[in-house]
């Protein structure tokens, strides 16, 4: 659990930190992962580095055998926590699956402004996150995941994707050691 290093060109990827999820239960405390997010963001945009806020608004649409979620969401379900913003320089994008790459412009956004590398936090660790890390790692940039930035509503999925899927896919560490690796 150590990153080693942080490219020139690095952004964060913050995925579905919005009011509709982060009310939800949860194996840690979702105020900590926005709290630690905000940290990164803030370190990010002090270094000139481009901050990109994921939310979902939809779904896929083939059929599962997940419970579908019952009643219309509130209608400030999606939007970003205010504690991240977002500021003018930070990008939005919306997503309609788990992974914020499918389907979006996150990819082209990324490329346009030179990053080879993406530090990613949110939730749900073995759903968004972890759909987003692994398309960043097929996608070719380097990963690093802020451990203590990320959870799930399932203590066993968040700490399989910590211990056995993130460290294949790239590094990862905490929160305060990222901010250290920026400088």
């Amino acid at each position: 659990m150590t990153a080693t290093v942080l490219d020139p060109r690095t952004a964060l990827v913050v995925v579905d930190l919005q009011k509709g999820i982060v009310g939800l239960p949860a194996a840690h405390p979702t105020a900590d992962v926005v709290a630690r997010s905000v940290t990164l963001a803030d370190a990010f945009r002090a270094k000139d580095l481009p901050v990109f806020l994921v939310r979902v608004t939809g779904g896929a649409p083939g059929r599962n055998e997940g419970r579908a979620p019952a009643g219309k969401p509130a209608a400030d379900w999606a939007e970003i926590v205010p504690e991240l913003g977002p500021l003018d320089s930070d990008i939005v994008i919306t997503k309609q699956q788990w992974g914020a790459f499918h389907g979006t412009a996150l990819d082209l956004e990324l490329r346009r402004r030179g990053i080879t590398q993406v530090v990613v936090t949110g939730v749900a660790t073995s759903i968004g996150v972890e759909s987003t890390a692994r398309a960043a790692h097929e996608h070719g940039y380097h990963v690093t995941v802020a451990t203590d930035a990320v959870t799930d509503m399932d203590a066993e999925a968040h700490n399989n994707s910590i211990e056995k899927i993130f460290p294949r896919l790239g590094e990862t560490d905490t929160t305060e050691a990222i901010v250290k690796l920026l400088g």
